[in-house]
């Protein structure tokens, strides 16, 4: 047999096919190599880490080449060459705005797509068309040499069966390796930067779809004795809310105002010597503003702020719960607020079924969902992502007045979203001078929306609402990503490390309304905790007891904040990536001063994570039924 092989090895045809595959696949390599090191931000900390990152696309590189032969020979090779080329595309275009990877869960969000367009061209390149000439090669190295050469190319079923065999030991020994600089990395599923680093993109996407089916079977499988350990660890945790301000704003409406990628270091800044929001710099002046809060989302962005907002429980890291879990029962603040006799709505002026909201605010109980075909939107009154803010203000400033009282209210703004573009009317201060235009529009449509909150509130302030209303104002995510981290550190003069970019993920909030005294809460506090310190505001007795937020105005609450990523920051320290900093200072700190913030956060999201994906919250009756015999029993 092996002397066969060795014959069949020295045939010139079997050569000549055996170094037209290697070509091929070495051409995908270098091309793998290049994204990964060079278009994606992996933080290469040393020699190791920079072969296993040589390493790892060869696993994955013998399984696609190796399944496209079985499957239609040098047409199936072809194929999944441009298959694979065209999923690194996808990926460097969802890096550039995300600085993350496409999972499976976001595959369902592609209706997003349909309004992007503006947003999808600015971040392609010209230069993009380097990154599939590689294509042409493969193409003319598999079928357009001599056509007498042609029958050497003919494969046989078997070679690619061994391509793809030989994948599985390269792929261990991948493993291994990666392991030896990180233990437990494929537990470490939300760091997706670093799966990829580790175990390259295409495994990573491998990897997704394992997880994905562990996910669907996590529903399925689950029972009521998977919220005993949630309700155990959320007992531990908690505090009292603040008694002074429990129930100042009883009875009043509340209007929930998402300002669209909003970030804290707008605030009393300038460019060019013009304040970026002088209004909101005043405003905040009014009312207790939060100065160390920040965002939580994760792949969903606005949708995840949104469910932050009424559940107190975290977003997903793959994906967003809009989609993945819209038909999840659950007791959101719209229902709760519902049986104290509430109306509520939300107003977002883009079409309805973006990000799956049509469906999903059922679940969350809303009355009412004012969308794009609610509103008065033409060319003249829109551009980029659609209507412009100061006509979504003054349109739903309108209908709130029209409304049943009380009522719960969100809105979501749409003007400052990237690619942050505006008519030139609308530009109330010159660009920016960074080294990205991107953030130098930023500049501009932060101040415009700056310009329209303010026409808003001084309207709103006119209304017979005003006095009978709490208006809570605050950032839904971030608008700059990380990849803009040199313009970044050339705007504010400062070196953006992974502290810095961590502190840049602090969004503005600001609560207004009578009884609310003026005042600056430096309290470290997060999305998560907006909606019990709602209902505390409101003197509502929230009967959900699934929330993993506290009331920021709580004078014992524990200042714990924790991303999507499994990073923190608490009142002494801020840990990102497995490192530890001074909060205050931002100086490194040795030792294991982080160590437990990294524990609880891991066990926080793992723990929200469980009840969003088994759908625990349909056994929150049966366990109430269960606490009640108990305590019979006891009185007996």
């Amino acid at each position: 047999m092996f002397s066969k092989l060795k014959m069949k090895m020295k045939d010139p045809a079997v050569k000549k096919k055996s170094m037209i595959y290697a070509a091929v696949m070495a051409i995908f390599w270098a091309k793998m190599y290049f994204i990964q090191g060079g278009i994606f931000t992996l933080d290469i900390e040393n020699a190791n880490e920079a072969a296993i990152l040589a390493f790892n696309p060869l696993s994955s590189i013998f399984l696609l080449f190796g399944v496209g032969i079985m499957l239609a020979g040098r047409k199936g090779m072809l194929a999944t060459y441009i298959f694979g080329s065209l999923l690194l595309y996808v990926n460097v275009l969802f890096y550039r705005e995300y600085s993350d990877f496409l999972t499976i869960p976001m595959l369902g969000q592609a209706a997003n797509l349909a309004g992007m367009g503006g947003s999808i061209t600015k971040i392609l390149s010209v230069t993009d068309i380097f990154l599939f000439v590689d294509v042409l090669i493969a193409a003319f190295l598999l079928f357009y040499l001599k056509p007498e050469r042609f029958q050497s190319f003919m494969p046989k079923r078997k070679e690619g069966l061994i391509l793809a065999v030989i994948a599985i030991p390269l792929f261990l020994v991948n493993l291994g390796w990666a392991t030896t600089e990180r233990t437990e990395l494929l537990e470490r599923a939300f760091d997706r930067n670093m799966l990829v680093k580790y175990i390259g993109v295409l495994n990573f996407h491998a990897y997704d779809i394992v997880l994905q089916g562990q996910t669907e079977a996590k529903k399925t499988f689950a029972d009521s004795n998977e919220l005993s350990p949630v309700l155990n660890y959320i007992n531990e945790q908690k505090t009292e809310p603040n008694s002074k301000m429990t129930g100042v704003a009883e009875g009043k409406n509340v209007i929930a105002l998402s300002l669209e990628s909003t970030q804290t270091f707008v605030v009393d800044n300038t460019v060019n010597g013009k304040e970026l929001t002088p209004y909101f710099n005043d405003l905040k002046e009014e009312g207790a503003y939060f100065s160390n809060f920040y965002h939580q989302v994760k792949q969903g962005r606005t949708s995840d702020s949104e469910f932050l907002l009424d559940n107190s429980l975290y977003g997903l890291n793959r994906g967003a719960a809009f989609f993945t879990h819209s038909g999840n029962e659950y007791q959101a603040t719209p229902e709760v607020l519902g049986e104290k006799g509430y109306f509520s709505s939300t107003m977002h002026a883009n079409d309805e079924t973006f990000w799956n909201r049509n469906v999903m605010y059922d679940s969350l109980g809303y009355d009412e969902y004012f969308s794009k075909k609610d509103y008065d939107v033409t060319e003249e009154k829109s551009y980029g992502w659609g209507y412009l803010d100061e006509y979504f203000f003054s349109d739903s400033l309108d209908k709130m007045e029209q409304m049943e009282q009380p009522f719960y209210n969100k809105m979501i703004t749409l003007t400052n979203h990237h690619p942050f573009t505006l008519p030139e009317d609308k530009k109330f201060i010159e660009e920016g001078n960074t080294s990205s235009e991107t953030l130098n529009r930023y500049f501009q449509t932060i101040r415009y929306q700056d310009e329209a909150l303010k026409q808003f509130v001084e309207e709103f302030k006119k209304s017979d609402l005003y006095d009978d209303t709490i208006l809570v104002i605050y950032g839904d995510h971030f608008g700059i990503s990380e990849n803009h981290k040199q313009a970044m550190g050339e705007y504010l003069d400062k070196d953006i490390n992974e502290y810095e970019q961590f502190q840049l993920q602090r969004v503005p909030l600001l609560i207004l309304g009578e009884g609310i005294e003026p005042q600056e809460n430096d309290t470290v506090g997060g999305q998560v905790d907006l909606r019990p310190t709602l209902m505390n505001l409101l003197g509502v007795e929230d009967e959900n007891p699934v929330q993993f937020g506290q009331d920021l105005f709580s004078e014992d609450r524990r200042e714990m904040m924790i991303t999507r990523d499994g990073n923190f920051a608490n009142e002494k320290y801020v840990g990102v990536n497995g490192n530890c900093y001074d909060r205050e200072s931002g100086e490194p700190v040795e030792g294991e001063a982080c160590a437990p913030g990294f524990k609880q956060a891991e066990e926080e999201l793992a723990l929200s994570d469980s009840v969003v994906y088994g759908d625990l919250l349909r056994y929150l009756d049966e366990i109430e039924m269960i606490e009640e015999k108990d305590s019979s029993k006891d009185k007996k």
